[in-house]
């Protein structure tokens, strides 16, 4: 009945729109009532997204089983679980991708699942690392670092329209995490005290913006850089200054 319910949503979602449909329209779509919709979805947004709680699920399950020895390479390899739940129904996912970006609230409500996903890699990693100080930082820039990679990776495979292997980018951006967090710490030497400087003495501005393309195609990513005690009317300025010109 899940299926079912999802399949008769996704229909009315592209043939009308997302806003359009109603649940009434999708319970009799389906030939059911009411209830049953709602007792297998909160929202129309989640029948959108029908198999992400089972995925989820399936990352946990994976997780609790994992070896310890090699803990960025356990979130990497639960990272792939979703990148097979989508490769699994191509046609499906490309033009859940494309609803998506057309759609802003299903964008926001996007964003909510994948950062459970990255709550629960984080989890692993804390249970690992530490849930204090740096093993708790370790574990939430790593795990910020798996969703980035993989996602990188299966959009490029999803603004292609299927086409090919998604495992080769996703591989590819993973591998790259796992070359940099996966390497033993190496206590940092002391840095030798320095005097305090004027913001542009060195040549370096004391802030600057690097602006490129966003990792989903959709917008553009501002970066900012700016040197400790830069004053923050300066920062600000800089920010709304790339904003307005990009």
């Amino acid at each position: 009945m899940r299926e079912v319910l999802a399949q008769a949503a996704f229909q009315l979602f592209l043939e009308r729109g997302f806003e359009r449909t109603t649940v009434d329209d999708i319970v009799a779509r389906a030939g059911v009532g009411r209830r049953s919709f709602f007792r297998y979805f909160p929202s129309k947004e989640d029948a959108v997204f029908p198999d992400h709680e089972r995925c989820l699920a399936e990352m946990t399950e994976f997780l609790a089983a994992a070896d310890d020895g090699d803990p960025v390479g356990a979130v990497s390899d639960a990272a792939r679980i979703v990148l097979r739940m989508y490769a699994a129904n191509p046609e499906f996912s490309v033009q859940r991708y494309r609803l998506t970006r057309e759609v802003p609230g299903l964008r926001t409500y996007e964003l909510s699942v994948v950062r459970r996903y990255e709550q629960t890699l984080a989890g692993h990693l804390r249970s690992r690392f530490g849930a204090d100080g740096d093993g708790a930082l370790r574990a939430e820039v790593i795990a910020a670092s798996v969703v980035a990679a993989h996602n990188n990776g299966l959009r490029l495979w999803l603004r292609s329209g299927g086409e090919g292997d998604p495992e080769v980018a996703v591989d590819h951006a993973l591998a790259l995490v796992r070359e940099v967090w996966g390497r033993p710490d190496v206590p940092a030497a002391p840095a030798a005290p320095a005097a305090p400087a004027a913001p542009e003495a060195s040549g370096v501005p004391a802030a600057s913006l690097a602006v490129s393309g966003g990792g989903d195609g959709d917008g553009e990513v501002v970066v900012m850089v700016a040197r400790k005690g830069t004053p923050m009317w300066r920062v600000v300025q800089q920010i709304e200054s790339a904003v307005g010109e990009n």
